[in-house]
């Protein structure tokens, strides 16, 4: 197998970024989903579409492209030698406009608040009138961009490869009847997340996307970034098979400055699926046809998680092994992928996996 694609996200929600080469870090790509949009409720006078994402105390609302397709009309790329990255935004029928933001923005000039994103606290920074202002006029409401900055947030439940159920009560016990599936659990300070949603990590293969495209009108072919994904893989043995992978090993490929540095990840969870992979991401709304039904297509034959046993699975969540957390390591396209696990029965969401890997 080798890897076929890379991606990041800067910002939560917004477009992919397509990478050739990047390092890697126990809490995922490097500037991947340090950033966020929320939603500002100054009065009754708006809603929450998501009250699961709406923080009573704040009056922010996280922004996913889940309850906002209008984000997909925003696109991004990195320029890593100056230190920024570019959004644009390009609305169908209307000129574009862009943005240039910091990668790394000095968060000590800037406000701090509270975020909580899937029931994973963290604290986050305000970056200020100019930006927000440039987002609100694009969007049509007031909406902050926040920043991580040096935090991160806790993995909850049984997602962290090390994670094993807590003998304490603890924050996490009181949020369990919000959280479906994810338990009290004891997890290290390196399995730390960014906005990403529950890991750091995300695999998909290149046979299950063309499993889903076969199922789409013909010359519809479904886009492997409406799944959100880091690393896609070519060279399964066959669609789904990912479902049974424990963990995968990148080797570097001959041209890789010489490297032998392995790069390992422990795939820990399957990744159900929601309404976000119907989204049109030319016009920022529900997709026509076939392209506003990929989730009802999969629901019928991909509902194989008893966790979450409403959802479609596609694609497995993942953790850097910690054989991998030293080196400055990379992964590349056209790196090599060998199975280092393979499972003998698909995982349950919320039940506590073997950490002996």
């Amino acid at each position: 197998m080798k890897i076929t694609q890379l991606y990041t996200y800067p910002i939560k929600s917004l477009r992919s970024v397509s990478l050739a080469t990047t390092t890697v870090t126990p809490h995922g790509f490097p500037h991947d989903r340090h950033f966020m949009l929320v939603k500002i409720h100054k009065d009754n006078s708006t809603r929450p579409r998501s009250k699961r994402h709406f923080n009573t105390v704040t009056n922010l609302e996280n922004m996913t492209i889940t309850k906002y397709p209008e984000l997909s009309l925003f696109l991004q790329s990195i320029d890593d030698p100056a230190g920024t990255f570019t959004v644009t935004y390009k609305p169908p029928g209307s000129a574009q406009k862009s943005m240039e933001i910091e990668l790394e923005p000095d968060y000590t000039k800037l406000d701090q608040t509270d975020i909580l994103l899937h029931q994973s606290p963290t604290k986050a920074y305000n970056m200020g009138d100019k930006i927000n202002g440039w987002f609100s006029e694009c969007i049509g409401y007031d909406v902050m961009l926040v920043y991580l900055g040096p935090h991160r947030r806790p993995v909850l439940g049984n997602l962290a490869p090390r994670a094993t159920p807590a003998k304490s009560n603890t924050w996490l016990s009181s949020i369990t009847s919000y959280v479906p599936n994810l338990r009290r659990a004891k997890v290290g300070e390196d399995d730390g997340i960014s906005f990403a949603d529950v890991a750091a990590y995300l695999v998909v293969t290149e046979e299950s996307l063309n499993d889903v495209s076969s199922r789409l009108a013909d010359g519809l072919g479904m886009d492997v970034t409406k799944f959100r994904p880091n690393i896609v893989v070519s060279g399964s043995q066959a669609a789904w098979d990912e479902d049974y992978w424990g963990g995968l090993v990148f080797r570097p490929s001959p041209d890789d400055n010489g490297s032998d540095s392995k790069v390992e990840i422990t795939l820990t969870q399957n990744c159900a699926r929601c309404v976000s992979i119907n989204v049109d991401y030319s016009t920022g709304q529900a997709g026509k046809g076939d392209e506003g039904n990929v989730l009802k297509k999969l629901m019928e034959d991909r509902r194989v998680d008893n966790g979450t046993k409403y959802s479609p699975i596609f694609g497995r969540y993942g953790f850097l092994h910690q054989s991998s957390f030293s080196g400055g390591r990379t992964l590349s396209v056209g790196n090599e992928v060998f199975l280092s696990k393979r499972i003998l029965e698909r995982t349950t969401f919320g039940e506590y996996i073997n950490s002996n890997h």
